[in-house]
């Protein structure tokens, strides 16, 4: 309901400043998900899960436009239409009436299909009677609309009806378009299987010439071997062809499944295939392969997802090379798209040297499009929390690098902060204005570049940061048990509370755990590590080398430094030492307490190493508003905290009590929903 309301707003500025309004088909906002497609580390989402989250959402997408259209119905008892109206429906007394009940047929008869599948768990089928894509659907209002200019009706066709035509373009006939998301490595097992069965040897085992070879072989030659190799795979539908080579693993086969389901999908309901710990231009080339061998007519764009530091430092090379391949330059329209990941990048580094890295990142992945001709969409996989990317929408886009937001931008919104972002119709409405605004003037009035010399201090700052944070997190020995004994991180995976397992593997340290519980755990027992470990370090080095001043300017002029130093000291100020400290106190033996205690030293030390670059005699100074709501949550907080340490130390004593999960998951949600953006 925000989205007609946006537009609306958004025709009447363009009309004043420009004075062309904003054309009917136009979709300044689109919205996609990945929930039922991102099958990255998660063993639930299997190909019929794919297929369903398509059925459901178009199930949904049907109703939600019959009950629009059943609303217009009962507006437009309108005898008079246009000579084109009247050559569609002939000459009755109600034209506009007999051309929508035509409409509200068809999207009630889609309804009911896709109802049936969802109760039979049968495939999705095509059928002639479903509306097509969103054009199929527009057509017949815009005709509606058309005749009631002509006629004098423009009052009634920029009411309801303009409202509907304009969320067509956005929401399509699935509400979302749905992305789908799968490991880099995983693809990498399928192509070695193919290579296996075809007698070409271990994929694996070649290096990235001898594999981009092979691909673009295959590409090129329309995919014979991989097809091939593919052939005896049990077909969606129909008798299973006798085996004659020892069939593929589990894991190949719902990497290759799930491709095979996506081909059956309407290609309107689905978005890009993003490539997760994406590094080299194999990953990318290998899925446009495997698209093609399963016989996807259209297939999808592919876009790696550069996540970790070192990933992000070859992220330009990656995408160089790739676009200086004719076909995959011909493949791209023009057009390429790159996802930049925070979560891990962050856990990798600290928050810092990510930022950072993804700053310098960015600006080289627009230089190589640049320098190649083609336009560049970047795709930010933002979390809720600091730790992650989250902050601030305007300030996020306004502190992007010049050139990199060209009038069109991806962002994810997770977990709660879905909720808190659209959650509400004013709410929803402040948050589109607030995307398009950011956009708008980041395209139109990008900020100027920064000296080598604030580059230099920001690479130096970045280089002192990750060093600390890693001496810390990944070179203290016991630093791995003290994190699992301080916080709930064991306990956290065991509740039904994430969107996939919290370990991208069985085992391992922190190098294995997912970034969203590694920053969740940490805003549970109100350390908020993840989000300023390293900073106080970086910060002290160049002020003792005497550039205090330089730092200050650097917070005032640059967006990118200030905006990062902002998020940095909200984090801050939600932090508690004392109920760290009780943590510790509650769960951590003596042996280990130590490491807690230095890290609120350090806290301490991030404080006051903060309020020296920003110039504020306390946190969030110039945020009156968040200090005086952060002040008033605390003291709700708090005893949750207390609740939380104390249910942790009995059920770390009797682990298979319910009450003690129940109530373990009840202080959970107490604790994130008062510390708020901690997804």
């Amino acid at each position: 309901n925000a989205v007609p309301r946006h537009l609306a707003a958004l025709d009447r500025a363009l009309v004043t400043a420009t004075g062309k309004g904003l054309a009917l088909e136009a979709a300044p906002i689109r919205f996609g998900s990945w929930i039922g497609g991102d099958r990255d580390g998660n063993p639930n989402v299997t190909p019929q899960v794919t297929a369903r989250a398509v059925m459901l959402a178009r199930w949904m997408a049907a109703d939600l436009y019959r009950q629009e259209v059943e609303e217009l119905l009962g507006e437009l008892s309108i005898r008079r239409g246009s000579v084109e109206l009247h050559a569609r429906v002939g000459e009755v007394a109600e034209p506009y009436r007999v051309l929508l009940k035509r409409v509200v047929a068809r999207l009630r008869g889609m309804r009911d299909r896709m109802q049936r599948l969802l109760d039979a768990d049968a495939n999705y089928v095509a059928d002639p009677a479903d509306y097509s894509d969103a054009e199929d659907l527009a057509e017949p209002l815009r005709l509606c609309y058309r005749s009631l200019l002509e006629t004098g009706g423009a009052t009634v066709a920029q009411g309801r009806l303009l409202d509907l035509l304009r969320r067509i373009p956005s929401f399509g006939l699935s509400l979302v378009r749905l992305d789908l998301r799968q490991e880099a490595d995983r693809h990498t097992d399928v192509m070695d299987a193919i290579t296996r069965r075809a007698g070409l040897g271990s994929y694996q085992s070649w290096d990235e010439s001898a594999r981009q070879a092979f691909l673009l072989s295959e590409l090129q030659g329309d995919a014979a071997v991989t097809r091939g190799a593919l052939a005896e795979l049990e077909p969606l539908n129909g008798a299973t062809p006798a085996p004659t080579h020892e069939p593929f693993d589990d894991a190949v086969r719902d990497v290759i499944d799930s491709l095979r389901v996506a081909a059956t999908l309407p290609r309107d309901a689905l978005g890009a295939y993003v490539i997760s710990m994406a590094a080299r231009p194999s990953d990318v080339l290998a899925v446009e392969l495997l698209q093609r061998a399963v016989g996807m007519p259209d297939p999808l764009r592919v876009v790696p997802l550069f996540e970790t530091a070192n990933y992000l430092r070859g992220a330009d090379a990656c995408i160089g090379a790739l676009l200086d391949i004719p076909w995959y330059a011909a493949r791209t329209r023009g057009h390429v798209e790159v996802m930049v990941g925070y979560s891990d990048s962050a856990k990798d580094a600290g928050r810092l040297a990510a930022a950072w890295e993804l700053y310098t990142a960015q600006e080289r992945l627009v230089a190589v499009c640049t320098a190649h001709g083609v336009r560049l969409t970047l795709f930010h996989g933002r979390g809720g929390s600091v730790g992650r990317g989250g902050g601030p929408t305007h300030l996020a886009i306004q502190s992007q690098p010049p050139g990199s937001v060209d009038g069109t931008i991806r962002v994810t919104e997770q977990g709660e902060m879905v909720d808190a972002q659209f959650g509400l119709p004013q709410i929803a409405d402040r948050t589109l204005e607030v995307y398009t605004t950011a956009t708008l003037e980041a395209t139109l009035t990008p900020h100027a570049g920064v000296s080598d010399a604030w580059r230099a201090r920001m690479q130096r700052m970045a280089d002192t940061s990750r060093a600390a944070y890693r001496k810390v997190v990944y070179e203290t020995p016991e630093f791995l048990e003290y994190f699992r004994l301080a916080t709930p991180e064991l306990e956290l995976g065991r509740m039904r509370i994430g969107s996939r397992p919290a370990r991208r593997r069985a085992g391992g340290g922190v190098a294995s755990l997912r970034a969203i519980p590694w920053v969740f755990a940490w805003t549970q027992t109100r350390l908020m590590l993840p989000a300023w470990l390293g900073i106080g370090e970086a910060v002290a080095e160049a002020t003792a080398e005497g550039h205090r001043d330089e730092l200050q300017a650097m917070y005032r002029e640059w967006p990118f430094f200030r905006s990062t130093m902002d998020l940095i000291e909200m984090v801050l100020a939600k932090a508690s030492p004392e109920i760290s400290a009780y943590y510790d106190a509650r769960l951590v033996p003596s042996a280990l307490r130590p490491i807690g205690d230095a890290l609120r030293v350090n806290l301490q030390r991030t404080i006051e190493a903060t309020l020296q670059v920003t110039g504020h005699s306390r946190l969030l100074e110039e945020n009156p508003v968040l200090r005086r709501s952060i002040d008033v949550r605390n003291p709700y907080v708090d005893p949750i905290n207390l609740v939380q340490a104390e249910v942790l130390s009995r059920l770390r004593a009797d682990d298979d009590d319910p009450a003690l999960l129940d109530a373990f998951l009840v202080t959970v949600n107490g604790v994130a929903a008062g510390m708020r953006n901690t997804g």
